[in-house]
This record gives structure tokens, C-alpha cells and sequence, in this order.
């Protein structure tokens, strides 16, 4: 029953641990007002509810009950959750991850926007930089992602490294299935890897407010290498901020946050969101204290 209103409530959330700081949300429900109609997003962080990742069928069950539309999945749950899922759509399947579930017709979908959404924001944030050779720490959900995106985007060597030796391992064979004509390996010595490298990507939470610190030795950061962190709460971590100051042309974790939102925001809604607007609703939200 719809009571006389034009449009039905939009229902959607994001799963993750320590989430409180995500911009997601109101980017979502910003980009709806605009639009006109009601959205409600909302956070199911499982630190703050006592939950982990063997929760996650009782979450989705949840909310599938309560009507949700889909929702984001973040940090520790974009693979886990793939087992509780009956279909993934061609780029979660390629990258072995999922960041967004969709609710329709009974059904489970996992995508990923977190790969489209980090292969925008590298094209638009460091056009022609040079990607022979490129290392990229975190081999979990995000780093899938982000593997996926730098090989689409032309890198021709790709270095892995991650503390799970075994899982940076299965990701490098996963990918270099997928891109033949290109090189990826796991690397086990970040100085070795890094010596000689273009770029570096962190994709961990290393650097986030609830993971302070960086990823790697800041030693090992020199003018010639571009560094590019997914992190974006805080927006300069403090990787990001040594690379600067080191000379290196930086990339920092807005626009992979903005992009995926996007491509979310059609999956949940069914409608096309203002890009532009979804950039400043994205710094709104730190305005706002929703950062």
C-alpha cells in the first residue's frame, strides 16, 4: 500500500566493521532527495552491533524481511558473503569479490562497482602515468577489485603482496588467468617488489581512523613512484601525505568511494544518478560531520 505517494520508499544499507564514518550513506540519501523521492540508508556495522562475518546469513536474511532493496558490503565481508549469494553479475564473478547485493524477485545478486568504480577514478585522477610496472599491497575484497581495475586500465606487470602469502598467491593466478599477455605475480619482499616500481596502490584498511599507520616503510616512497590509497576516511592518510611530500603524484580514495556509489545507486534504484552532484554530495557529508 502506497498511500498516495508518487514513489515508494527506497531501502538500502551498508554492512561492514567500523563503518561509522562512511560517506556512503549520505551520499545515497542526498542523491535521492535531489531526485525526489525517499531513500533510506543505513548502517549495520558489526563492531558496534557485537556481530562478525558468520552473522552475515542472518543479516541478509533480515533484510530481505524488512524489505531492503540491496545492500553495500565492505570491509571484512566482500568474499565471505559470496556463499550466501544465488548469482553474481560478470564482474563480481571475474574479480572474486562483491561489494553490492541486490534484492529482486527472491533473489541474491552480488555486483561489483568497486572495480569500475576505482578504474574511473585512477583514469580520471592519474591520466598517462607510466604502468609497467606496479605493486599492490592487500589481496583481500578490495585489492581483487583494484587488481582487476589496474590490469583493464593497462598495467603490464602487476606485483601482489599481502601478510596472507596464500591468498595473494590465489589472486595473482586468478588474475593472470584472466589477463594472459600481462604479468602478475605475488611478491613475499615489499622492498623488492617496490624497487624499480611505477606505482603503488594500498588497498587495505591500513591508514583508515580505525587502522592508523601506513602499509608500507615510508622509506621506500621516492619522487618517480605515483601512490594512490583507497582509503577515504580520513581523505589523506598518512601514506598519502608523506608520498606528497616526497614529490609523488597522488591519488586518494574519493573517487573509487563516489564511483562505486554511483553505479550502487542504479542497482538499488533503477535510476541515473547526477555524477557531478554525487562529488559534492560526497564532501558534504565530511561538511556535515557525516564523515
Amino acid at each position: 500500500m502506497d498511500f498516495g505517494r508518487p514513489h515508494r520508499t527506497r531501502l538500502a544499507g551498508l554492512v561492514g566493521a567500523a563503518i561509522g564514518p562512511s560517506r556512503t550513506p549520505y551520499m545515497h540519501e542526498a542523491e535521492g532527495a535531489a531526485q525526489g523521492f525517499p531513500y533510506v540508508y543505513r548502517r549495520i556495522d558489526l563492531e558496534a552491533l557485537g556481530l562478525g562475518v558468520q552473522d552475515l546469513p542472518a543479516i541478509l536474511a533480515w533484510a530481505e524481511r524488512f524489505g531492503f532493496d540491496g545492500l553495500n558490503i565492505t570491509h571484512p565481508c566482500k568474499q565471505a558473503v559470496i556463499a550466501h549469494l544465488h548469482a553474481l553479475a560478470p564482474a563480481a564473478q571475474a574479480i572474486g569479490a562483491v561489494n553490492t547485493v541486490v534484492f529482486a524477485q527472491g533473489q541474491r545478486i552480488g555486483h561489483n562497482t568497486d572495480g569500475t568504480g576505482f578504474l574511473e577514478a585512477f583514469r580520471r585522477g592519474l591520466p598517462e602515468v607510466a604502468c609497467d610496472r606496479v605493486v599492490l599491497i592487500g589481496a583481500g575484497g578490495g585489492g581483487a577489485a583494484v587488481a582487476w581495475a589496474l590490469l583493464e586500465a593497462g598495467v603490464r606487470t602487476l606485483l601482489l603482496f599481502d601478510r596472507d602469502h596464500k591468498r595473494a598467491h590465489e589472486l595473482a593466478a586468478r588474475m593472470q588467468g584472466m589477463f594472459p599477455a600481462r604479468t602478475v605475480r605475488a611478491s613475499a619482499e615489499l622492498e623488492t617488489a617496490l624497487c624499480g616500481a611505477d606505482g603503488l596502490v594500498n588497498a587495505t584498511p591500513v591508514g583508515m581512523a580505525a587502522y592508523p599507520g601506513t602499509p608500507v616503510p615510508l622509506a621506500l616512497l621516492r619522487p618517480e613512484l605515483w601512490v594512490a590509497d583507497i582509503v577515504y576516511f580520513p581523505l589523506e592518510t598518512e601514506l598519502l601525505r608523506a608520498a606528497r611530500a616526497r614529490g609523488c603524484r597522488t591519488l586518494d580514495g574519493s573517487g573509487m568511494a563516489v564511483f562505486q556509489a554511483v553505479e550502487a545507486f542504479r542497482l538499488f534504484t533503477g535510476r541515473e544518478p547526477d555524477v557531478a552532484r554525487m562529488f559534492r554530495h560526497f564532501a558534504a557529508a565530511a561538511e556535515g560531520s557525516t564523515s
